[in-house]
């Protein structure tokens, strides 16, 4: 099995670092592809990073991960409270997966409460920033089996 882990990202992220940054911070998602970048090679580990506001698109992700991924990482945005289609798909993901979301959503409004990816997911990352992405490249390095340096 490969060493490449998925980290998908959904809607509105591509916005990181101009959209509501008192919740999300000044780090843009190209910083958050750098620092990851950097840590999983760290690790011996590659990453495939993607963006995109369409919830067909990330469920397709997801399939492709099926052959070509020994984890994902998501921070399915909005979609992880209303895409049963998302949902569907992770399950089809047999290794790791963690669901990753920037700021802590159970300090939001209740809206942000109810996760439907967490009932599949290995683990949750919540409420550390943009350095929760690298936080989760080193557990899911741990998941997979990979050295650390």
């Amino acid at each position: 099995m490969t060493k490449t882990i998925f980290v998908l990202n959904g809607p509105n992220l591509n916005l990181l670092g101009e959209r509501e940054p008192t919740i999300y911070g000044s780090t843009t998602l190209a910083d958050i592809r750098q620092m990851c970048d950097a840590r999983a090679k760290s690790l011996g580990l590659q990453i495939d990073f993607r963006q995109t506001n369409f919830e067909g698109e990330l469920v397709e992700s997801i399939h492709q991960a099926r052959k070509e991924a020994c984890g994902i990482i998501i921070n399915p945005a909005a979609y992880t409270f209303t895409s049963i289609a998302l949902l569907d798909a992770l399950k089809t993901f047999d290794p790791p997966k963690i669901e990753l979301h920037i700021s802590n959503v159970h300090a939001r409004e209740e809206i942000y409460h109810k996760s439907l990816v967490s009932r599949i997911a290995t683990a949750i990352m919540i409420g550390f920033g943009a350095r929760g992405y690298e936080l989760a490249i080193e557990a899911m390095a741990g998941m997979v089996g990979a050295e650390k340096a």
